[in-house]
């Protein structure tokens, strides 16, 4: 199935330029809007602005329609991608069963679709990359003894990771800092040697960026960048105690391509990368 999150990204993102080409602030168009539909109430600039930031929770198609013939898009095809994009974009993901733990879900979403990842984690081994194991030991420290739904937690955790079994699996490179490692505790040795193991298949790098290296490019924290096909836009993931923030304009994600270009230049190569994981290994 397709992403609905990326088809909402998509759609709202062509609303967007849609109302900039035709020179229309978003007032404009509510009022407009309001005239060829005869309503007097249903239209307003924040309704505009809700529909070309994704913010929307519903989207009528005959809405969408409206805002083409404002924008004089007649052409019956690109009307017709229109209404597939809405319908799409409405549908729910597998990751909705799981909003009670996930949130809205949004980082599953664009994965989902993404044809390229690139992570770079300081403390903990990427998402995509934890074994059930490593994942629950995760869950539990970070609910700081207070019940949670862990097993909820755990569950959608492996579900990402189905992301590898497409058909046209995402290339994932992740640059892990030593320190990650370190923290792993002999009981949870398997997540070692899972990363030994899928650093062998070929959309899968790993990269360690050494403890004895010092100080280097992104030492405020880790981040994951986002590439889509069909010319989307890539999107940067920053992950906050509370909050997830999605980084899109072009000098936001040339800023953060080229941290991880630095990163990726001081981390030991894939082989060594692997030969230290296995050193750390035979300590435990």
């Amino acid at each position: 199935m397709a992403s609905p999150t990326l088809r909402r990204r998509r759609l709202s993102r062509l609303l967007y330029e849609q109302r900039e080409r035709c020179g229309m602030t978003a007032k404009a168009v509510a009022a407009e809007a309001k005239q060829r539909s005869g309503k007097a109430r249903g239209w307003s600039e924040s309704k505009i602005n809700r529909m070309e930031t994704g913010e929307w929770k519903r989207l009528a198609v005959d809405d969408v329609l409206l805002l083409l013939d404002i924008y004089q898009v007649t052409d019956p095809a690109a009307r017709a991608a229109y209404v597939a994009l809405v319908r799409e974009a409405s549908q729910k993901g597998w990751w909705a069963t799981y909003g009670d733990v996930l949130g809205n879900g949004q980082l599953i979403g664009l994965e989902a679709e993404a044809t390229s990842i690139r992570s770079y984690q300081s403390m903990t081994v990427p998402g995509l990359l934890q074994t059930e194991e490593y994942a629950r030991a995760m869950a539990v420290a970070s609910s700081m003894g207070e019940p949670s739904d862990i097993d909820r937690r755990v569950e959608a955790r492996m579900l990402r990771k189905n992301v590898f079994n497409r058909s046209d699996p995402p290339a994932f490179w992740a640059v892990i800092d030593e320190a990650a490692l370190l923290h792993i505790p002999p009981s949870l040795k398997g997540q070692l040697e899972y990363l030994v193991e899928v650093s062998h298949r070929p959309t899968i790098g790993i990269q360690v960026l050494p403890v004895s290296g010092g100080l280097h490019a992104a030492m405020t924290g880790h981040f994951v960048l986002l590439e889509f096909p069909d010319a989307d836009p890539p999107v940067v993931y920053l992950e906050a105690v509370s909050e997830e923030i999605y980084l899109e304009s072009p000098e936001q994600v040339r800023r953060y391509t080229r941290v991880f270009d630095f990163v990726q230049a001081s981390a030991l190569s894939v082989e060594e990368s692997r030969e230290l994981i296995r050193n750390r290994l035979s300590s435990l």
